[in-house]
């Protein structure tokens, strides 16, 4: 397998985002949407990243920052491209650009149908905290999940563990 690639996403990318985003959202954000969240990135905001393999985009991610909390925006990975570690791999990026500027927390919503995201999200150490009624555009409720203490020496070795089983191969042994 050859190495994938992460980097901040920038304007140039976003017409190649789409159609992961088209693809694997019910809701897609717009070519609009993307191009404010980088504007935003440029302003400390935001922080955007595209995951790339052989030179094709494969997935991308994003943060919101809030005070000392870091919220998970958008995570997607081409489907012809899954099962190869590289949403673990974007969520450990932005994990770490959490932990670079302080953040002590991370957060997001996934669907409550979605339960192979909300395992990953696990794996991570995020943990039920909620749900918002009626948050989907179906409809469907999202299931808050936050993940604290991302500073501390164990949730970095969490995170170490997490790279390690990925850039191995392995597929499923407990972080």
């Amino acid at each position: 397998m050859t190495a994938p690639m992460i980097e901040v996403m920038r304007k140039r990318h976003v017409k190649h985002v789409m159609p992961i985003e088209t693809a694997v959202h019910r809701k897609p954000w717009s070519a609009s949407v993307f191009n404010t969240e980088i504007d935003l990135a440029k302003k400390g905001e935001r922080y955007y990243i595209v995951l790339s393999v052989m030179g094709e985009i494969a997935g991308y991610a994003g943060l919101m920052f809030a005070a000392d909390e870091a919220h998970v925006t958008n995570i997607a990975v081409d489907p012809n491209h899954r099962r190869h570690g590289y949403a673990r791999l974007l969520m450990c990026a932005l994990a770490y650009e959490a932990i670079r500027i302080g953040c002590d927390a991370l957060t997001l919503e996934v669907r409550v149908s979605n339960t192979a995201a909300q395992n990953l999200y696990r794996e991570f150490g995020f943990a039920p905290a909620g749900v918002r009624q009626r948050y989907y555009e179906n409809t469907e409720d999202a299931i808050v999940m936050w993940a604290h203490d991302i500073r501390t020496p164990e949730y970095l070795e969490r995170l170490e563990r997490i790279v390690t089983r990925v850039e191995s191969g392995g597929e499923s042994c407990p972080v």
